[in-house]
């Protein structure tokens, strides 16, 4: 029997001239992500967001507010916490793709989108906000995708 587990996840939500960052991975190119991962042990949120995003992209963010916080079951056992956090020094990360990252590895494509971009967004809920302009708005957004 397969025990009952929660999995702890920070995203970044980098934005730069009304622009998203957004990544896919190897594992399933079929949708688009925030870049960040997996929270590890004994660190706290703020922490797990900046490792997360300096191993991926090789920019070292200044994080700003907590904006969502996701939740979903990720098959019968796992059911994963995502907490999205603005990354308020965007332009620093217009040329990730050139820098040197120690898990670079784990992103196969790395784009800018719009609110016009026709990509696929998980969860699907900031994929709306994006199109709605409605992003950045000044309150914490719980979503159970």
């Amino acid at each position: 029997m397969s025990e009952n587990k929660f999995v702890i996840r920070c995203r970044a939500i980098i934005i730069h001239d009304e622009k998203l960052l957004v990544v896919s991975h190897p594992h399933d190119t079929s949708f688009y992500a925030l870049p960040g991962g997996h929270l590890e042990w004994g660190e706290n949120a703020h922490e797990c967001m900046r490792r997360e995003i300096i191993e991926e992209l090789g920019v070292e963010p200044e994080i700003g507010r907590l904006l969502y916080v996701n939740t979903f079951m990720d098959g019968n056992t796992k059911q994963p916490f995502e907490f999205f956090f603005e990354v308020l020094n965007g332009s620093d990360f217009l040329d990730a793709d050139k820098r040197d990252r120690t898990h670079g590895h784990e992103i196969s494509d790395m784009q800018w989108i719009g609110a016009d971009t026709d990509i696929r967004i998980l969860p699907g809920q900031l994929e709306a906000d994006l199109r709605a302009g409605n992003l950045l708005a000044d309150i914490t957004r719980f979503i159970a995708s």
